[in-house]
């Protein structure tokens, strides 16, 4: 059987497909010359799924898109306080190409308009090496992407010919000492960071790295730690729109970055990247038809962040009492899926209910079979929870065949029976 969802994104770029409306970005010389028609669209999950339709393997430039991920790598190597020492994260309100900073401070007002990304650029490698800078910068989207990915030398010629916004932007970052080397040089490394060459797939690959936590789908390479996809996501969900940010994220609703050569990327925590591609404009430099596709893939498959799932109801999956070996009876907690903080404070209340009201037995089983992760809230809860009943006089056994809860220790000297199966808890009787 062939999935339904790359037909579901032909009939997305079929509805979006007729609108021509905007235009290219004309002022590089280069992207003025692309095809305005193509469009593509692809989504990757976090377990390395891939989706695509339409144009998806034609090479364009990365431009802004690439914005997020340098900024990753530049928390990655230099920690959250040294970067927002230099580059601050409230949203702008304006244009990304401002000639604006942050009053009082001086500093670009977040990393995803143009004088934070070039602040950003200048934070990775070694003071005063724009090839070294270039270099890493190239093996970390590379990384990313999945793949080694290479620069388009004739848009990079083209956009350095004319960057005369960005020119002026490092100059005016220059005499506030937000950077200290040659703003020529540093305006040609970081529009060689812009002419890197992606396609959509790329694309959906890196926001599916960013969603997965640091951890590419496909490669399973860690290219950035899960604190520093979390701050990116972030600061994408408030300011990767520019001045539609805020009309984005409440139609839309899901961490994106938009890039001038036509690419748009959403990240959707835990679950999946999409990437769209279409070079037509609108006035926020935003590509007209990916804002489209993206706001039917939110409204068809209820992606808006604010949609939220019932972690609540759907942690305890079945609740029951089994016959041990020695005639007494133990209740099996069975859970599913991802021991987060709201459905393990369920557990742990129907736990404590069941208690006052007598309803438990000598005997708690919490059966762990079918859960595939659990946070450091949940994983706390849950050994407080084990402790106090076994203080109290309760045996409880955990059923974890796949060792997913780490190292269960309570405290006090006091450690949960771990087994591998139901059966195996129930033959251990009174515990």
């Amino acid at each position: 059987m062939d999935s339904p969802i790359p037909d579901y994104l032909h009939e997305v770029l079929s509805a979006c497909g007729a609108d021509t409306s905007g235009a290219v970005a004309d002022y590089i010389p280069e992207l003025a010359q692309v095809d305005p028609d193509r469009l593509g669209v692809a989504l990757t999950t976090v377990d390395g799924a891939v989706y695509e339709a339409g144009d998806c393997e034609s090479r364009f430039t990365i431009q802004s898109i690439s914005k997020p991920f340098v900024y990753a790598l530049a928390l990655q190597q230099r920690g959250l306080e040294a970067v927002l020492d230099q580059v601050d994260v409230e949203p702008s309100g304006e244009a990304f190409n401002e000639l604006s900073l942050e009053k009082g401070s001086g500093r670009p007002l977040n990393p995803m308009i143009n004088a934070g990304a070039i602040v950003v650029h200048t934070m990775l490698g070694d003071p005063g090496d724009p090839q070294g800078r270039c270099d890493q910068v190239l093996a970390g989207l590379s990384a990313f992407a999945g793949r080694p990915l290479d620069v388009d030398e004739a848009a990079y010629g083209s956009e350095t010919a004319t960057a005369f916004r960005n020119y002026a932007i490092a100059n005016m970052l220059r005499s506030r000492d937000s950077i200290t080397e040659d703003p020529e040089d540093v305006v040609a490394a970081y529009t060689r960071q812009c002419s890197v060459r992606v396609s959509t797939r790329d694309l959906a690959l890196m926001a599916a790295t960013l969603a997965n936590g640091g951890v590419h789908p496909v490669s399973e390479e860690q290219v950035v730690e899960e604190w520093v996809a979390r701050q990116v996501m972030s600061v994408m969900a408030t300011c990767g729109m520019y001045d539609s940010a805020g009309d984005w994220i409440s139609t839309v609703g899901f961490p994106a970055k938009s890039g001038v050569s036509g690419g748009i990327i959403g990240a959707l925590p835990g679950q999946l990247g999409i990437a769209a591609f279409s070079p037509r404009l609108d006035p926020h430099g935003s590509s007209v038809r990916g804002v489209e596709v993206c706001r039917h893939l939110s409204a068809d498959m209820g992606l808006h962040m604010m949609d939220a799932p019932q972690p609540v109801r759907a942690t305890i999956r079945r609740m029951h009492t089994v016959q041990q070996v020695d005639g007494s009876a133990a209740k099996v907690f069975s859970l599913h899926g991802s021991l987060q903080f709201a459905g393990t404070e369920r557990l742990v209340r129907d736990l404590a209910e069941a208690d006052a009201a007598g309803q438990l037995s000598d005997a708690v089983v919490l059966d762990l079979t079918r859960v595939h992760s659990i946070n450091a809230v949940a994983r706390r809860m849950l050994l407080e929870t084990v402790r106090r009943l076994s203080v109290e006089g309760c045996s409880v056994t955990v059923v974890d065949p796949e060792s997913t809860l780490p190292d269960p220790d309570c405290g006090d000297g006091l450690r949960p029976t771990v087994v591998g199966t139901v059966a195996e808890a129930a033959a251990l009787g009174g515990g």
